[in-house]
């Protein structure tokens, strides 16, 4: 019998590891602590779907990849963080939501969770009715999970990217921030990679200030289902390649802003030969969006984007918020009629190009 090989393919790999994982599962009650486990695995997992498809669950790991085509540099970034922040809720949520006093439950605060990203090329196999991605970059994704970049920033949570991974998003590690490491491995070799502090990321989180457009500030609002993912909407929300699809009047989005695309980032809109200013002021990956315009006889004028994960989908809400003088009296119509068309656009575009995110 012949084996067929598979076809190479290229693209983003990425693993999530629950740190503390043996050391738990060894003092702790089987029972509860494979309870625990399941439940931080599944919350891992909704939150990196659709962006990158679930490989397979390694025991305190959650391996996973993407197309070279289908993902872009913020997406990636933005799945990573949300990922760990939907992990630290979950973790308090189940703490706040206990009262058992067994191993299990009171050690819960020592989880903590990693990550490792690395584009690379693959194989994907149907081994015994079950996927299996192969090749030497698998490999490298996994040495890098036993690696010594914790060490390096004394931390138990971060994210690891490879030097080749941020040179094919054409990413500056400097500019995010990231902090330069270099593992080396015996049947690899010199592996140069730079390191995220999570940590930090999710102490910023919490204390960093919303802006955001409520039903009650908004003088206009639309909102619509769909089957997509929240993933796919942010990502059609965000891409300045996909927006102008859905933005009639817009033709260009140009990010003047360099590094990582994030609150601070600011857009040229292109109309025409007009170039109306964006301002990124908040920015919730796969939750809501604010975006401020600077527009003739208006500064600073809010439009938020809210995403509510449903259970088919995602409810999408568009608002805008009161533009201050005589604004609103004089060009409100025109906006509101921008504002639904813009919603009824995205709508069409999403059920044509993504039916349904439900992963096979």
């Amino acid at each position: 019998m012949i084996m067929e090989l598979g076809t190479p393919e290229r693209g983003c790999l990425l693993l999530a590891d629950i740190t503390g994982y043996t050391q738990y599962m060894g003092d702790t009650e089987l029972a509860h602590a494979q309870d625990v486990i399941a439940d931080l695995l599944e919350t891992i997992v909704e939150t990196i779907e659709p962006a990158f498809r679930l490989s397979k669950l390694e025991g305190d790991a959650a391996f996973a990849y993407a197309g070279a085509d289908s993902v872009n540099p913020s997406l990636v970034m933005d799945t990573v963080e949300s990922a760990y922040f939907a992990f630290q809720r979950r973790l308090r949520d189940i703490g706040h939501s206990t009262t058992c006093e067994c191993n299990a439950c009171i050690r819960i605060p020592t989880l903590d969770l990693k990550f490792f990203v690395h584009e690379g090329e693959y194989i994907v196999r149907e081994i015994a009715r079950s996927e299996e991605l192969t090749g030497p970059d698998v490999i490298l994704i996994h040495r890098l999970s036993k690696g010594t970049a914790g060490a390096m920033i004394d931390k138990t949570a971060y994210a690891v990217y490879t030097k080749t991974t941020l040179d094919a998003m054409a990413m500056d590690p400097s500019i995010l921030g990231f902090l330069p490491h270099r593992e080396v491995f015996a049947d690899i070799g010199v592996v140069d990679v730079f390191v995220q502090d999570l940590d930090s990321r999710w102490k910023f989180e919490q204390e960093r200030n919303r802006d955001y457009v409520t039903s009650a500030d908004s003088v206009h609002e639309v909102s619509f289902e769909t089957s997509a993912s929240p993933q796919t909407v942010w990502d059609h929300l965000t891409d300045p390649a996909k927006r102008p699809k859905w933005q009639r009047l817009v033709d260009e989005v140009l990010t003047i802003t360099e590094g990582r695309t994030g609150t601070g980032t600011i857009n040229h809109c292109m109309h025409g030969p007009d170039v109306v200013i964006e301002h990124v002021a908040d920015w919730r990956p796969f939750s809501y969006i604010t975006l401020r315009y600077d527009v003739a006889g208006v500064e600073n004028w809010a439009w938020t984007h809210q995403l509510d994960r449903i259970e088919n989908g995602t409810r999408l809400t568009m608002r805008i918020s009161d533009p201050g003088s005589d604004a609103w009296a004089r060009f409100g119509s025109d906006f509101s009629a921008s504002l639904d068309d813009q919603a009824s656009q995205l709508q069409a575009l999403l059920a044509e190009q993504h039916p349904s995110d439900t992963p096979d």
